[in-house]
């Protein structure tokens, strides 16, 4: 019988969602990226993520949408393993397993959660325990949103997104996601269309910062002024790729919901509630009014990546 020294064995790590409260997008960068500030929070709907030694490197995903996630080389959370494997010096395949309930390519940073937590499942499967730092790093050179899936809470990011700075934000926030049907927006797509909508109207966009609204809004906790502050400078290309979006905010708006936005590129609505009894509300009215084939209720902020399981000491 193996030892768990010879075998060890699988690692779990649960991953949250993430929310763009604040979405400010500037000009384009020499490296093709756009300028941001965003206000990020982490919200309780989760993937787990499973790492398991094995013969060959490989990924298998089940749950929401799973059909739509590549299981090939490019799957971002293989990437991340191997990633993580070159940067330690290692040639130690392992399985990803992936369960997803982050709707995909519905701007909630679904698959850089799943790069976040294999970094972090094949840290402790290997036993690296790899600085917060390196971690980081490696996050920020497999997607903008990744840093912030390791990190989670509420937090700005500057840069490109990766650049992260906590905030002591207040109050537990009450959140109704309304998945898009259909097919998903891609990020590259929205970004095209933001670019053409500024250049169609002669505009170029400012160089963004966090706005005094937000931050203050989440100082205070007050679900109300948050919800005044939402900024999605996305959205109306996101709008005009899905014009069908725009029925969604109406009706979300229309039944009670202190605000609305899509979340990121989209095409996911993200609606925040006055409370758990108003989510439950609006989720209903939305559902049975037919706006919605499908709703995800949620509060935030949450904690970033982190272990279900880890492997025994022998």
């Amino acid at each position: 019988m193996s030892s768990a020294m010879e075998t060890p064995p699988a690692v779990t790590v649960r991953v949250p969602a993430k929310v763009n409260l604040e979405l400010l997008v500037g000009p384009a960068r020499e490296d093709g990226y756009h300028a941001l500030s965003t206000a990020f929070q982490a919200v309780s709907i989760h993937d787990d993520v499973t790492v398991d030694a094995d013969d060959d490197w490989g990924v298998t995903v089940s749950g929401r949408d799973a059909a739509a996630v590549p299981t090939d080389e490019t799957n971002i959370a293989l990437r991340a393993a191997r990633l993580l494997a070159a940067h330690a010096g290692l040639d130690e395949p392992v399985h990803v397993s992936i369960r997803k309930d982050i709707p995909v390519a519905g701007g909630m940073a679904g698959g850089s959660a799943d790069a976040a937590a294999t970094l972090i499942a094949c840290d402790h499967l290997w036993g690296l325990g790899t600085p917060r730092e390196e971690l980081l790093e490696l996050a920020a050179e497999l997607g903008s949103d990744v840093p912030f899936l390791l990190h989670g809470g509420t937090a700005i990011g500057s840069g490109r997104g990766e650049l992260l700075a906590p905030v002591l934000a207040r109050g537990r926030f009450h959140w109704v996601f309304v998945p898009a049907k259909g097919a998903g927006l891609s990020t590259p797509a929205v970004y095209g269309e933001f670019d053409r909508l500024h250049a169609e109207a002669g505009t170029t966009p400012a160089d963004p910062e966090p706005s005094p609204a937000m931050m203050s809004a989440l100082r205070s906790g007050d679900a109300t002024a948050l919800a005044r502050a939402f900024t999605n400078d996305l959205q109306p290309a996101a709008l005009a790729l899905r014009p069908d979006l725009a029925t969604v905010l109406e009706a979300g708006l229309g039944f009670g919901a202190l605000g609305g936005l899509v979340s990121g590129s989209g095409p996911t609505v993200a609606f925040l509630t006055a409370g758990a009894e108003s989510a439950i509300d609006l989720a209903v009215a939305l559902t049975a009014s037919g706006v919605a084939h499908d709703v995800l209720r949620a509060t935030g902020p949450v904690h970033g990546a982190h272990l279900l399981t880890a492997p025994r000491i022998s």
